[in-house]
């Protein structure tokens, strides 16, 4: 490319020069033509014909005979034929005839003289100018141009190389983080430009990537822990019936390996569960009463703690159904088995914030047990999958470590968000869900009461 610019460049160049020194020649052929003219028109006439720039120089008289001539052109025939008419005394043409060297084409000035009402006419020539103008002048252009693709070659390898360096010296790390540690990251150059924000958007993406890997390696070693202990109790239970004398109990035997059966279900279920939400599978988006879906679903419990309900009509947002239902039989779930007595459900409207997934109004439900409680610095703890607390709180009650995580993403995913509060006694859950925007023409009050007892 830069050979093809440089050649591009010179002759451009080349061609001005010739077009402006064949321009400068012509005015110097005419001119030199008009001065014979003149010292013609005055009877001066000399031969050989004395010149400076111009060396081509003939005068001749009304007859057709060359009466005087330059050195150069004594006993040359009369270089041009001018067709002069209709009132022009002077032109130009280009001539390529025996008059000159073979090969050499002029550029022919005429100019005419009345003298006493006889035309003479006086013709100057000079050979036109090569396409390459000079041997100096080509040298220079031509060499100033190979100059000039090797300066642009060479200035071009070095800034693309040190471009390119830093990009270079990211795939080297790329490729030792692949083999060795995930841990390290990419050299940043210190340059603020494109190959600067591609080292950084590597290191973030390096940086997710192993946070996601320990996350997997978290999930699946505690998973395995799991997995195991309800597995373990189940081959026990087997060997002891199979070790047993013949009045073994197997009823009983087989009511203990349900109960394995079951927990296992459950953390296979839960981790189904969240594979689906890591995928990003999309829910439904249909309106969902949170006060009838609350209802329906402890209607189809059967509670070993007394439940009370808070329950505010109307209460509708936009989600997934099922979801809703398994995040609220979730918070539930962790409430009764961490309640001393009583679990209470509350379902009620906040204002908007004015802006953002809560302009429309907030929905807020809460479940509130009131068990120990959870200390302010292992709320956020409980959130994520297969955290242990102290045991007063841990899944050995009977939970798979998955519920409230399930919970939290089902409740990002439906824009919303879920938290532990504080509270007087016990865990205080709080679910905060975008209200659904209502209906164009819907009438009714924007908020309704507060509070409402429905038992």
């Amino acid at each position: 490319m830069a050979a093809l610019f440089s050649a591009v460049l010179a002759t451009v160049l080349l061609v001005a020069i010739q077009r402006l020194a064949t321009e400068y020649l012509t005015e110097e052929v005419v001119g030199s033509a008009g001065r014979i003219a003149a010292d013609t028109d005055r009877g001066h006439i000399r031969t050989p014909i004395s010149h400076g720039l111009v060396r081509k120089h003939q005068v001749i008289d009304p007859s057709g005979k060359v009466v005087a001539a330059s050195e150069e052109m004594r006993g040359k025939p009369v270089m041009a034929q001018f067709d002069l008419a209709g009132g022009h005394n002077r032109g130009t043409t280009v001539v390529c005839d025996h008059s000159f060297p073979q090969g050499e084409c002029d550029i022919v000035a005429a100019q005419q003289v009345d003298r006493s009402g006889e035309i003479w006419t006086i013709y100057s020539a000079a050979p036109v100018i090569p396409p390459l103008v000079h041997p100096v002048i080509s040298t220079l252009v031509i060499g100033s141009a190979l100059l000039l693709t090797a300066g642009i070659t060479y200035g071009a390898h070095r800034v693309i190389g040190a471009s390119l360096g830093p990009v270079e010296a990211i795939r080297s790390e790329l490729d030792e983080i692949n083999a060795t540690c995930p841990g390290r990251r990419v050299p940043v150059p210190d340059s603020e430009d494109e190959i600067h924000d591609l080292a950084q958007s590597v290191n973030h993406t390096l940086g997710r990537l192993q946070a996601a890997m320990e996350q997997q390696r978290r999930l699946t070693s505690d998973a395995s822990h799991d997995l195991r202990s309800p597995i373990t109790a189940i081959r026990a239970e087997v060997e002891d019936a199979l070790m047993a004398s013949r009045g073994h109990n197997w009823p009983a035997t087989g009511r203990a390996v349900l109960g394995g059966l079951d927990r296992l279900q459950a953390i296979v279920v839960d981790l189904l569960t969240v594979a689906r939400l890591d995928a990003g599978t999309p829910g439904s988006r249909v309106p969902v009463d949170l006060a009838e879906l609350v209802t329906a679903e402890m209607e189809a419990r059967h509670p070993v703690k007394r439940l009370e309900y808070v329950l505010d009509k109307d209460v509708v947002v936009m989600g997934d159904r099922i979801r809703l239902a398994r995040l609220v039989t979730n918070l539930v779930d962790n409430a009764e088995r961490h309640a001393d007595t009583t679990i209470t459900i509350t379902v009620c409207l906040a204002p908007g914030t004015g802006a953002g997934h809560f302009a429309a109004g907030t929905a807020r439900l809460e479940v509130l047990d009131d068990g120990a409680g959870i200390a302010p610095d292992k709320r956020e703890l409980v959130f994520q999958r297969f955290a242990r607390l102290d045991a007063a709180r841990s899944r050995d009650a009977g939970g798979t470590g998955l519920g409230l995580p399930i919970a939290r993403q089902i409740a990002e995913m439906s824009g919303g968000t879920l938290n532990i509060e504080d509270s007087p006694r016990g865990a205080r859950f709080v679910l905060r869900l975008p209200l659904a925007l209502p209906e164009p023409g819907a009438g009714g009050e924007s908020f309704p009461p507060e509070h409402g007892h429905l038992g």
